[in-house]
This record gives C-alpha cells, structure tokens and sequence, in this order.
C-alpha cells in the first residue's frame, strides 16, 4: 500500500465517514474509528460537531492545508451571499476537483499530482498549480502522452461517480469543459457536508 492510499484511507477512518464513497474504503468493513475506543459513540460538543465539519471538507479535497483553507474561509466572507455556498464553489472550483470532477484522475489526490506534474492544459496553456481557480467557460484537456496514461484512462471508465452536470466532458479526448460555477446543492457529495459550521469554527 503507498503511502497516498494509506493516508486516504487514514482520513476515512479518523472521520468515521466513506469521504469519496470509494468501494474500497475500510469503513465499508469497519464502520468506526481506529484505535481502542473506536467503537465507542461519544457526543461531540459544538467546538467539535464544527471542527468536524471542517475536516470533513478539507479532507475531501485532497487535504488542503490548513492556511490555504483559512484562506478560502477568508474570501468567502470577503464576497457577498452565502458564505459556506461561497466556500464550496471556491473549492470546487480548484483545478485539482474539477480534473477529479471530469474522471481524469480515479482520486482527488491523483488528480493533484496529474496537476502538478503539467499533465494539464487550460485554455490550451499549460498549468502545473492544483489550487488554480477554473472560470467559467475554461476548457480542460490531458496533455499528450499523459492520455495513455493507466491510471487516467482507467479513471474515466470509473462507474462509482458520474461527471456533473455543471461541466461536460468528452472522454474520448479527454477534454471538459468548465460551463458554470455550482449552486452547493449540485455537488456530487457521497457524504453530507456542512459548510455553514465550517464558517462558524472559523468565526468563534
């Protein structure tokens, strides 16, 4: 196991939750916590329903880290309407989700080093930042020889999610396009998340 799996499937059991409602998650088995009092059901006070609520999220997207994510919390109150809508569209608008969105990458962590390594084009120019935020309209292609890539064309054949309908995509070309931002109620979430709580951690 690598050590990216191992981590994955450390944030579903550490959360008690199947975050990317993955077949192989070891929660489908263990459906509690590890450690010696896994098992046992505590109620969480409201300090920790929030700071759950924020871990939940940020592991969804790969494991942001912690100041890149108080940075999102923080142009989310900057922007007028609904801060936690505000806040997932911010996130699902990173180049990493939406090449994760498209079925280019079987994981978000996948999707983030495919980024990272400049497999991906936007707009026809190369661009190697996992946090980029996409616009609406920007078009998203694999680069080259990364479409052969194993790991890319099994991706897209994927039958556990589906593309959203916010981006369409052409999986023979492995090409997508970004058509609009979401509304929180159109993101494919397998998990419930609660963004609201995560914008009232970061306001106590």
């Amino acid at each position: 196991m690598t050590k990216r799996l191992e981590a994955k499937h450390k944030i579903d059991r550490r959360l008690g939750v199947n975050l990317w409602g993955r077949p192989k998650s070891p929660l489908n088995k263990r459906d509690y916590r590890p450690g010696q009092h896994g098992q046992a059901r505590h109620k969480l006070s409201d300090y920790g329903t929030q700071l759950n609520a924020k871990q939940k999220l940020r592991g969804y997207y790969g494991n942001v880290g912690e100041r890149q994510f108080r940075r999102y919390y923080q142009e989310a109150m900057r922007r007028k309407g609904n801060n936690g809508e505000i806040l997932i569209q911010l996130l699902e608008k990173r180049l990493d989700a939406v090449v994760y969105r498209m079925k280019f990458a079987a994981t978000v962590f996948g999707a983030r080093q495919l980024v990272s390594h400049g497999h991906l084009l936007v707009n026809g120019k190369k661009v190697n930042i996992p946090s980029y935020q996409v616009k609406d309209g920007d078009v998203i292609e694999v680069r080259g020889k990364a479409k052969q890539f194993a790991s890319v064309m099994a991706a897209s054949e994927l039958a556990e999610r589906d593309v959203p309908d916010y981006m369409t995509v052409d999986a023979k070309e492995m090409k997508g396009t970004f058509v609009r931002t979401p509304a929180m109620s159109d993101v494919p979430y397998p998990v419930q998340m609660e963004p609201n709580l995560v914008i009232e951690f970061y306001s106590r």
